[in-house]
Formats: C-alpha cells, structure tokens, sequence
C-alpha cells in the first residue's frame, strides 16, 4: 500500500510542471526556435523534459511565484531584444489566468532565437 502511495505522488509531481502552462500566456503554443514544433517544457532548456535545469524564462516564472505578472511580462528573460510578453502573444501585459491572449506566441522567452545553434547557447548577449 504505501508503495502504491508513493508511486501516485511521484507521477502526481511529474505531471504538475505541464499546468505551469496554464500561467502565462499561450503556454500550450511556444514555438520551438531550435527545430520546429511546440516547445512544451518551456521554463528549461530541453524543450519536452521538465528538468532541474530551468532557462532563464524558468528562473524568472519560479522567482514571481509561478505567476504570469506585470514585471515577468515586461522583462526581456533571454535577452532577445523583445519582452516576454511580446514573444508570448502579450505585448500589453494585459493577460490574466483563463483569459484569451491578445495574440499568439512568436517566440520563446526563454531561448534566444538569434543565438543560431540551440547545442551551444540559449541566450544572447
């Protein structure tokens, strides 16, 4: 019995880091600027693992407490020369939780698209 337990909660902690995605926005549609496609762990650097090793979009989302705000919208997390809020379809910051964004994502917040070569650096200087 407390094996049964213990697995539920290990796949309960696996699968929670995907509703991350629900707290800014166009979470589910950030394109993938190092091949194409979606990148669904968005917040670290392998685009489909959840890992410790968060991109600087991830550090930023986890320092405002998971929380899609003004300042983490404002900021320009991988250095790309455009906000957050620009690459994620919220120039205006407006969005809020369950909203409907203003428009869709353009770009990742947290790897840089100029960099050229997703193996050897995420952000721009």
């Amino acid at each position: 019995m407390q094996l049964i337990a213990f697995i539920a909660v290990l796949l309960g902690a696996a699968y929670a880091y995907p509703n991350f995605r629900d707290s800014f926005p166009n979470g589910y549609s950030v394109p993938n600027p190092c091949g194409g496609g979606i990148w669904e762990a968005v917040g670290h650097y392998d685009p489909h693992q959840h890992t410790i090793n968060k991109n600087l979009f991830g550090q930023a989302f986890s320092a405002a407490g998971h929380t899609w705000t003004k300042a983490l919208c404002m900021a320009d997390s991988d250095g790309d020369g455009k906000t957050n809020g620009a690459e994620l379809g919220d120039p205006t910051c407006a969005w809020v939780k369950g909203g409907v964004p203003t428009g869709h994502a353009t770009g990742h917040p947290g790897i840089c698209e100029s960099v050229g070569s997703c193996g050897d650096g995420f952000t721009c200087n």
